[in-house]
């Protein structure tokens, strides 16, 4: 049984009475068996487990956690039905790639369906296929989808393909530093080396010069090889100073395919994004139409199914271009969530069930922007150590909350012991707002009634910068000139101007004497 109820003019899905009888389908939807799922397996630790579970259990779905020996402790262990130890004996990390021991768990108590979460395997076509193999859904596109996708060469060869506008790089992976030379011998410099079989920021490495070629090309090679077990590099000319634009998309498996709008990603540190922002402040409406076009035209040209993302950069131009999908949920998924009011985890997990997006209730036109959302992420990293992650227990823990707040996280309370074995982010932030100033507004207040002690935590610096005018279409501007630590900036980033009811002193650092043990969490929107 569908309920519905309107906003603003459309159809808004409000629940699904879970039955084993699919609903009927649209008269031109090809309709596949439905089966529901009532039990999911997050192969997956902290905020991003917990975020799952939650979405599960509002469905009536039980839940099974796994966690590493050094994870004994850890919430994420606590919020879900069931939980088991895997990797016995494995390294912190290890422990959570270790396949076998993570199939075996599905298999022995009858899980339906795993979900990969973002990190990890998330994005590894061969355990997507062990899961198929052993008769588990993966909540997620199918594997060949995950292969071709993981691997940015073919990925950026199926952009052409389709059409979709890609920076001009090499068609493969390349072998040698000569390969290299070539390349930058045809476009020039700045190039930059990325991971061909991996993201975030591992074994990427910009080039200026001749004389930076070979040492950044081994240092790539070498991260890459560390963090994905393969270390194959391809190349492509660096756009300076872009915005990095996404757009998330959906699709089921009956070849329905949507977007959710563009999230702005361009506030990055060390190419770690920070600050995330959705809708993107100031972007062109034809520019829009663009990027989640080809968005979408891509994702027809694989078939893709489930949640993904379509990355891009855009130049000073205007001009955008196709960089990666990543297939699966997003860190940041939670700004589109807020501004859409669809349930990104919900929808995976009724696609994996057989349902269609009409079913849902989720049809291009109905798919409207609803006000503004940014995300801001508190990780424990400490600036006089060059934001080296920071550990021990957290003695005092205080929130920013109140109306338009969101905060994901899975360690952040007092007594929480931060491990030294994982990622360093402590919670999620996530403001909502009629517009991206009431939303800055709302996410400036909320990080500084922060309190945090026992650990450090990432303290921006905080700048209200006056934005002009003189930036022509796109809008009001502005770089951000605060430290990244690596001596580099991120280049220019979209600022809001600052309403005129918002006090400075809410948005400088506040400048009162704090014990040393305390940190405040600054403000790092940009206002």
């Amino acid at each position: 049984m569908l309920k519905f109820r309107t906003v603003h003019g459309g159809l808004r899905l409000l629940g699904i009475r879970r039955t084993s009888t699919a609903p009927a389908a649209s008269p031109n939807v090809r309709r596949l068996e439905y089966k529901p799922i009532k039990k999911v397996m997050v192969a997956n630790r902290g905020e991003i487990a917990i975020r799952v579970f939650r979405a599960c259990t509002e469905l009536g779905i039980r839940t099974v956690a796994v966690y590493s020996e050094q994870d004994t402790g850890q919430m994420h262990r606590q919020k879900a039905d069931e939980a088991y130890l895997i990797g016995r004996g494995l390294a912190p990390v290890q422990a959570y790639l270790h396949i076998p021991d993570i199939i075996k768990v599905a298999k022995e108590n009858n899980v339906d369906a795993v979900h990969p979460g973002y990190g990890f395997l998330s994005e590894r076509a061969d355990f997507a296929q062990a899961c198929q193999d052993a008769g588990v859904r993966f909540i997620g596109p199918s594997p060949e989808v995950v292969r071709k996708m993981g691997d940015k060469v073919e990925a950026r060869a199926i952009a052409i393909s389709a059409g979709v506008p890609v920076v001009p790089g090499t068609d493969a992976p390349i072998t040698s530093l000569h390969e290299a030379h070539e390349f930058s011998n045809t476009y020039g410099f700045p190039i930059i080396f990325k991971a061909a079989y991996g993201g975030g920021g591992r074994g990427m490495r910009v080039v200026h010069s001749y004389e930076e070629l070979e040492d950044n090309y081994t240092r790539a090679y070498s991260e890459a090889l560390a963090a994905f077990g393969n270390g194959a590099l391809f190349v492509e000319k660096f756009i300076e100073k872009p915005r990095h634009i996404e757009v998330q998309i959906l699709g089921d498996q009956y070849g329905n395919i949507l977007h959710l709008y563009e999230r702005d990603c361009s506030i990055q540190r060390r190419h770690q994004k920070v600050v995330e922002i959705a809708p993107a402040a100031h972007l062109d409406p034809q520019l829009r139409a663009r990027l989640t076009g080809d968005s979408v035209k891509l994702a027809k040209q694989v078939g893709y199914e489930n949640a993904g993302t379509v990355e891009f950069l855009v130049d000073k131009h205007g001009k955008h271009y196709f960089i990666e999908v990543n297939s699966r949920l997003q860190v940041e998924h939670t700004v589109t969530e807020e501004i859409t009011d669809v349930d990104l985890v919900h929808a995976q997990i009724h696609v994996a069930e057989g349902r269609s997006l009409p079913d849902l209730g989720l049809r291009q036109e109905n798919i409207r922007i609803n006000g503004c959302a940014i995300q801001c992420r508190v990780t424990t990293e400490d600036p006089a150590r060059s934001f080296q992650p920071d550990t021990g227990r957290i003695e005092v823990f205080r929130s920013g909350e109140g109306m338009g707040i969101r905060l994901d996280n899975a360690s952040a309370f007092q007594g929480a012991v931060i491990s030294p074995h994982y990622d360093s982010l402590l919670v999620k932030v996530i403001a909502h707002g009629k517009d991206h100033p009431t939303a800055a507004t709302k996410m400036s207040r909320a990080l500084a009634e922060f309190r945090v002690r026992g650990v450090k935590v990432k303290r921006p610096q905080t700048q209200a910068l006056g934005c002009r005018t003189e930036e022509g279409a796109e809008g009001t501007q502005a770089a951000w000139a605060a430290s990244t630590g690596d001596g580099t900036s991120p280049g220019p980033i979209l600022c809001v101007p600052p309403p005129a009811h918002v006090p400075l002193s809410l948005l400088r650092e506040p400048s009162r004497t704090r014990p040393e043990t305390s940190t405040e969490v600054s403000p790092t929107i940009l206002l």
